[in-house]
C-alpha cells in the first residue's frame, strides 16, 4: 500500500474518536454550557468497551457499555453544575480526572491484550474505483453510521424547531425559561448526549482504531476534540472537517514514513497538537480583532 493509499484508507478511522467527541460536546456547548471532562469520559468509555468486547465478542455490547457509563460521568457532571452550582470548569476537570482514574482502574489487568476489530464494507460502486475504492468508500460499519449521523445532527440541529430550542437556551436561558421551555431539562439531555457520544469515542478507539488496552490509549484527543469546536465555531460542518484534518496529521508519521520522508517521529507526532494550538490562537486574534 503506497503512502496516498494508507492516508485515504485510515483518515476516517483515525478521526472517529475526534469527530463523536467532539459533535457531542458541541451540543452541550450550544445550551450554555462547558464540559472539560472529555478526555476522562473518552477513557473510561474505551477501558469498559474494550473489557466488554473482550468478555462477550460484541462490539456493539462494548459500544451500549461504553455509552452508558460515560453518560453517568456526564450526569454527575450536570447533578454538580446545574443541580448544586457548582463552577463548570472545576466539574469538568475533576470528572476528567475520575474517568482517567477509573479507566486506569478497570483497565489494570488488562494491559496489552487485543480484541478482533470490526470488519469493513464497500459502498456498492464506489468501492469499485481504483485506488479510491478500496480505501476511502471502504470502512467500518462505525464510520458509514457515523457520517449519517453527523448529517443527521446537522439538519436537526439547523433544521428543526429542536434546534432552534437549543440555540435559545444557550443564547440566553432566562428568556428561554420565560416563554416555557424547560432550559433545565434539555441541558440535561444535552450534557448526556455529549457524555454518550465521548464513550462511543472512547470506545471506537479501544476496539476498532487500536484493537487493544494501554493505558493513556486516548492521548489527548478529548483535549483536541474540545479544540475542533472551538475551531469548527459550533457548526456541524466546520466540525466535521477539522476532525477529518485532524486524522489526516495524526497519521502523518506513519505516513511520511512510508513515503519515505525523513523527518523526527516526535515532530511527526506533534503535529495535530501544534495544530490545535495554531487554530485555537488564529481564532482567539479573530475575535480580539472584531471587539
Amino acid at each position: 500500500m503506497s503512502g496516498l493509499e494508507f492516508l485515504l484508507a485510515g483518515t476516517l478511522a483515525a478521526a472517529m474518536p475526534l469527530l463523536l467527541a467532539a459533535l457531542g460536546e458541541m451540543v452541550v456547548e450550544k445550551t450554555g454550557l462547558l464540559n472539560l471532562g472529555l478526555e476522562g469520559m473518552m477513557a473510561v468509555g474505551a477501558a469498559i468497551a474494550f473489557i466488554s468486547v473482550y468478555h462477550t465478542g460484541s462490539h456493539w455490547v462494548g459500544f451500549g457499555a461504553a455509552a452508558i457509563i460515560s453518560t453517568a460521568l456526564a450526569l454527575l457532571f450536570a447533578v454538580l453544575v446545574i443541580g448544586v452550582r457548582a463552577n463548570e470548569v472545576a466539574a469538568g476537570l475533576a470528572i476528567g480526572v475520575l474517568g482517567l482514574g477509573l479507566s486506569a482502574l478497570f483497565g489494570k489487568s488488562y494491559e496489552s491484550l487485543t480484541i478482533k476489530g470490526l470488519p469493513s464494507y464497500g459502498l456498492p460502486g464506489l468501492s469499485n474505483i481504483p485506488m479510491v475504492g478500496s480505501t476511502l468508500f471502504t470502512q467500518d460499519m462505525v464510520v458509514w453510521f457515523a457520517i449519517i449521523g453527523t448529517m443527521g445532527l446537522w439538519w436537526a440541529l439547523n433544521r428543526t424547531k429542536l434546534g432552534l430550542v437549543i440555540a435559545a437556551v444557550g443564547e440566553n436561558a432566562d428568556a428561554a425559561r420565560s416563554i416555557g421551555y424547560p432550559v433545565v431539562l434539555i441541558r440535561l439531555v444535552a450534557v448526556a448526549f455529549g457524555g454518550a457520544m465521548c464513550g462511543l469515542a472512547g470506545a471506537y478507539a479501544s476496539t476498532v482504531y487500536t484493537p487493544l488496552w494501554a493505558d493513556g490509549m486516548i492521548a489527548g484527543r478529548g483535549w483536541i476534540a474540545l479544540a475542533l469546536v472551538v475551531f469548527g465555531t459550533w457548526q456541524t460542518g466546520r466540525v466535521a472537517f477539522g476532525a477529518i484534518l485532524f486524522g489526516i496529521l495524526s497519521l502523518g508519521e506513519l505516513t511520511a514514513q512510508a513515503v519515505g520522508v525523513d523527518l523526527p517521529s516526535q515532530v511527526l507526532s506533534s503535529l495535530p497538537y501544534l495544530v490545535t494550538i495554531l487554530m485555537l490562537v488564529v481564532i482567539s486574534r479573530r475575535k480580539t480583532d472584531s471587539i
